[in-house]
């Protein structure tokens, strides 16, 4: 079989041997059919950035191409999309990241495909889409999901479809190759955005692929540690917000221990990170020279994983240990910020180790003698009573006095409410940018509008929960671009906001010019302002408030 990498050659690599003279990422690309021509348009963009070759292989073809190849080059990571990456995920060593088309792209696609048919067909790899189904009811689409595993398989669904009489499937390249060959129109679903984000992961990916190379060689590539947020991210105009930004700079001069608590969903890990990049030896230096900014989860893995990664571990110290050992975290964030998340979750075991490092600046790797000297940041973070589980025994007393040096508590959303509305904007804002839609003039006015359903809400997931449901809204108002944001179509898409606050949680101090009818999210602006809106049409400014004419009637008299 020839060798079908399309050619482009890396100048700088150098003869007979595994490295990059400039050390770039090495990035392939796995791809047949239309997504080929997709990932080599792109390539250009991302090409001063990685060292990145295209393979027009598919299933095992690829996988004995990539294998043969791995033995004598260097790879950090694949991309691939639908049921190619997935059938070289599960065969590949070499990290495999798997474009993946979003909502927006599925809408996009199934708008194509209603001009050519009323009948529509999906068909995905192995798992369905439950989104879509919601998607079908609120727009009144007539919409055939379908899964397959194999070839065949894909073949026997498409004609199963087309003897339903649907013109139009939509689907990855496979299925839309298979839907022509049959006859029918093929609407390929990927977009531009969706494979820039697959090659922005495999960027990340193939940075953090040569970090774990260069700690096993003991020298930490610090350049791929970096923070990806700001003290800008922490947004809120409230005085509440303003004292958390206040404080984060305050600790940022400190080299102290520092324990951020607060609800999930709050920005713990965000603001960690703004406490390291306001340090003052962070600011004016150059991105190579920043110190690292290195994050584990607690609870996210067993104890003894955590321990290795941790402290790292030397040849041999268990089975399947890496040859010549490896550096641990602490290695890896020398001379910069450990943040531990989730801190409450470490077994006791570990926190003796812990308490150990933070006391001698020194670490001994698993199955190890000798003192590593490390220098140090700790910033833990948790969303538990720490002091309770010293109480019950489940935290070391010690470390708890070791790690709160200093505190941080981010408070929930609902304790900094008239933050609401302009979260809330700003996050819509955001991801209807990032769908590559513009935001119209009146959106302001609309999330206003909304402020009173958003402020009845608890929000147990905090601004993160504020966030998912923006992106839900952001998905849906691109699709149909004349659907103005209102408190009934908000509540459409996320009922759970009807729910009422608990009893033991406060209303929000959110300021209104008339008060709400208990039933109905009544806008926060003055009458006058919302029949300004509508250049004095009652009815339809009934319509937005979501009460009948005769009570604005009533209001405005």
């Amino acid at each position: 079989m020839s060798r079908p990498y399309s050619g482009i050659t890396n100048p700088q690599r150098q003869a007979g041997g595994n490295t990059d003279l400039n050390d770039k990422p090495v990035i392939w690309t796995v791809s047949v059919s239309r997504l080929f021509d997709m990932f080599r348009d792109i390539t250009l963009e991302y090409d001063h950035q990685a060292n990145i070759v295209p393979i027009n292989l598919g299933f095992e073809d690829a996988v004995q191409h990539i294998r043969e190849r791995l033995t004598h080059e260097r790879c950090d990571a694949v991309i691939a999309a639908g049921s190619n990456a997935a059938y070289l995920k599960s065969r590949l060593s070499v990290p495999v990241i798997i474009a993946r088309a979003s909502g927006f792209d599925f809408m996009q696609a199934l708008a194509k495909a209603r001009k050519i048919s009323p009948l529509l067909g999906v068909i995905t790899y192995q798992e369905t889409l439950p989104a879509l189904r919601e998607f079908q009811t609120v727009f009144g689409l007539s919409i055939e999901q379908r899964t397959y595993a194999t070839e065949q398989d894909a073949r026997d669904q498409i004609n199963e479809l087309k003897a339903l009489g649907i013109k139009a499937i939509v689907g990855a390249g496979l299925i839309t190759d298979l839907a022509e060959e049959a006859g029918l129109a093929g609407i390929f679903v990927y977009s531009s955005s969706s494979i820039r984000q697959a090659f922005e992961d495999a960027l990340e990916m193939a940075h953090m692929t040569q970090l774990e190379s260069s700690r096993g060689r003991g020298n930490p590539v610090r350049d791929t540690l970096r923070t990806k947020h700001s003290i800008n991210d922490l947004r809120g105009n409230s005085d509440v917000m303003e004292t958390i930004r206040q404080t984060i700079i305050l600790f940022a001069r400190s080299p102290a221990t520092v324990l951020i608590q607060g609800e999930t969903g709050t920005g713990k890990e965000l603001a960690a990170q703004a406490i390291h990049r306001e340090h003052p030896h962070e600011q004016g230096t150059a991105a190579k020279m920043r110190r690292p900014f290195v994050a584990v989860n607690c609870g996210a893995l067993a104890e003894s994983l955590l321990e290795s990664e941790l402290f790292g571990h030397e040849e041999g110290a268990f089975t399947g240990s890496r040859r010549g050992g490896r550096a641990g975290l602490f290695e890896a964030a020398n001379h910069g910020t450990l943040f531990l998340d989730e801190i409450g979750e470490m077994p006791l075991p570990l926190q003796t180790r812990l308490l150990r490092v933070l006391e001698e600046r020194e670490v001994v790797r698993v199955g190890g003698t000798r003192p590593i000297p490390v220098d140090v940041r700790i910033i833990s973070a948790t969303h538990c009573d720490l002091e309770e589980r010293v109480k019950e025994g489940r935290f070391r007393a010690d470390l708890f006095y070791r790690l709160t040096v200093l505190r941080l508590h981010l408070p929930p959303l609902r304790d900094h409410a008239d933050d609401l509305v302009m979260l809330a904007e700003w996050c819509l804002k955001h991801a209807l940018a990032s769908l590559g839609v513009r935001p119209h003039a009146n959106l302001h006015a609309e999330v206003l509008a909304c402020s009173a359903l958003l402020g009845r809400y608890a929000w147990p997931g905090n601004v993160r929960e504020l966030r998912n449901l923006t992106e839900r809204l952001a998905l849906y108002l691109a699709a149909e671009p004349l659907q103005a944001l209102t408190p009934a179509f908000m509540l459409r898409l996320a009922p759970e906001l009807g729910l009422a606050r608990p009893d033991h949680l406060p209303n929000p101090p959110i300021q209104t010019h008339f008060k709400a009818h208990p039933n109905q999210a009544i806008a926060a602006e003055s009458l006058v302002q919302v029949l300004e809106r509508f250049s004095g049409n009652r009815e339809a400014a009934a319509k937005f408030l979501g009460i009948s004419r005769t009570t604005l009637w009533r209001k405005l008299k």
